[in-house]
């Protein structure tokens, strides 16, 4: 990868990489911690065990009964203030206090330590989600000066389409997409078919991890924002009873392979499917 401009998209896109992982990691400690201090809510799959709103309860009651038997009235608007655009926030305070009621409680001197590691746990997070931001703001501008044509892909956008563009680099290198899915990983083991027809058949563990996530990111966005791909994902959904998500993003991914390789390759904006 002769191309500067590359090896400097790459150095930031790597590093988003990396936060994210750091990230992920940092939210199923959280949600260990959740569950530790408040079992019912941690167990609610109703309520998402990192989202803004449980940080903000964590946050605000110090046990599992000072958040079952608050005032209803108060932690509604709590709730209404901290959360996402709840529809009812009084029906999501219920159901809150309901899977606080149904915790078990810790004593106070592991409930005190759970507390403490909460705190420095919702700290990294809010750190981390603020890399994450600074690292795109600084991807989009080296992304600038780049030219491409994968951005035109409905719900790829430049961050996705950096990540991809800086490890594939000169498309020119690739024989085919073929060799491109191959680079990424985005192939079978031997004597399994491309088009995965088992429900246990494994990706390769070689093949360059970076490109590879951010191709299984960026297929994710896409198939909800473009019908082809959307009917594609949906249909290999649709074909097995396991792993069904990972199975269908990952041919998803394969898919898209396609696609960005022959835009890359011609030079040419993506032209929606007619229909």
């Amino acid at each position: 990868m002769d191309d500067y401009r590359y090896k400097a998209l790459q150095t930031l896109t790597r590093a988003r990489f990396y936060a994210v992982q750091n990230l992920t990691r940092e939210k199923q400690r959280f949600a260990n911690y959740l569950f530790l201090k408040c079992s019912g809510l941690a167990q609610d799959k109703d309520i998402a065990n990192t989202s803004a709103t449980t940080l903000a309860l964590m946050e605000r009651f110090e046990t599992v009964d000072e958040l079952a038997y608050a005032d209803l009235d108060e932690l509604t608007a709590f709730i209404d203030e901290k959360g996402r655009n709840f529809a009812d926030p009084a029906a999501k305070a219920n159901a809150i206090q309901t899977a606080a009621r149904n915790s078990y409680r810790l004593p106070v001197t592991v409930n005190n330590s759970v507390n403490q590691a909460m705190a420095v746990s919702i700290a990294a997070m809010r750190a981390l989600e603020k890399q994450i931001k600074v690292l795109d703001k600084a991807i989009e501008q080296q992304f600038q000066i780049i030219p491409n044509t994968l951005t035109s892909i409905p719900g790829i956008g430049k961050v996705y389409s950096a990540g991809i563009i800086a490890e594939i680099g000169d498309v020119n290198r690739f024989q085919s997409q073929a060799f491109v899915a191959k680079f990424a990983g985005l192939v079978w083991t031997q004597h399994q078919s491309e088009e995965f027809e088992a429900q246990d058949r494994k990706l390769i563990k070689s093949g360059n991890r970076f490109l590879r996530y951010y191709l299984l990111e960026a297929a994710n966005s896409v198939r909800r924002c473009d019908s082809e791909f959307r009917c594609y994902y949906d249909l290999k959904f649709k074909e097995v009873n396991k792993h069904q998500h990972k199975r269908a993003l990952a041919l998803t991914a394969r898919k898209l392979v396609r696609l960005v390789f022959r835009l890359l390759k011609d030079n040419r904006l993506y032209k929606l499917p007619e229909g």
